[in-house]
């Protein structure tokens, strides 16, 4: 267990801090472990409970769930999460290595792509058909990566795979993390929560750690996939900075 996966938030109930630690590491809440540091008590009623609380992952592998959907935009069922691909074992002649694994999948996709390992480790996707490999917001990327990584932990168990495209979710990274800090001042400026446009869950996950860092605001996930977005809000300290801003 490594300290990336150890958060502590300040909530109002242990459900609200398992839900914002589940949309930020992409997990089911089933995988985490909560353990209330302290809680402020109500004020005669006038106040409600205030929690400081310690998410932390389980032992299972946090990284293998971060894709969430398969290639047709559903979510993997359980037994296709525990059925493991047949024949990708080397000794039958199946892919052996991560590159290998992608190009089988590009393969049987019948996409005209060509795949390479950049300097990140990553595999890139590149040529005529990489437009269709990312798909609407990322999604089918994030698809492939799951499949691949099915694939990979089958045949031998091997380091995960990373799937980009020229530099595209760099692009998206960067395209969302000045999204949500326009939204934090927004925020800051109308004093109103601010709510952005249905998002995947790892665009979402973007959002809140854009913002994790800050104190003026906090990051929520309201509604249902996949209309699922991030609501952005004040905190107490952002209430305080602005009030004090106008006068």
């Amino acid at each position: 267990m490594t300290e990336d996966y150890r958060i502590v938030l300040d909530v109002k109930s242990e459900e609200e801090a398992i839900a914002q630690a589940s949309d930020i590491w992409e997990v089911d809440p089933d995988r985490l472990i909560v353990k209330v540091l302290d809680e402020e008590k109500a004020f005669f009623g006038l106040f409600g409970r205030k929690l400081r609380v310690e998410i932390r992952m389980g032992d299972d592998d946090p990284e293998i769930s971060e894709a969430e959907i398969d290639i047709d935009g559903t979510s993997p069922t359980e037994d296709e999460e525990t059925s493991p691909v047949k024949d990708e074992n080397p000794a039958s002649g199946g892919p052996s290595s991560k590159e290998e694994v992608v190009r089988k999948l590009i393969s049987l996709m019948d996409l005209d792509i060509q795949v390479d390992v950049n300097d990140r480790d990553r595999i890139n996707l590149s040529g005529p058909d990489a437009g269709i490999a990312i798909g609407k917001y990322g999604d089918t990327i994030k698809s492939m990566e799951y499949l691949a990584n099915l694939m990979v932990r089958q045949s031998s168990g091997g380091a995960r795979v990373r799937l980009d495209s020229d530099g595209y979710r760099e692009r998206r990274e960067s395209s969302l993390s000045r999204l949500a800090n326009s939204a934090a001042k927004d925020a800051l400026r109308s004093g109103r929560t601010v709510y952005l446009d249905p998002m995947t869950s790892w665009e979402r996950r973007i959002v809140h750690i854009a913002l994790k860092d800050r104190r003026d605001v906090e990051t929520h996930s309201v509604g249902v996939d996949p209309d699922r977005k991030v609501a952005i809000r004040l905190t107490q300290q952002g209430r305080k900075r602005r009030s004090s801003g106008r006068r």
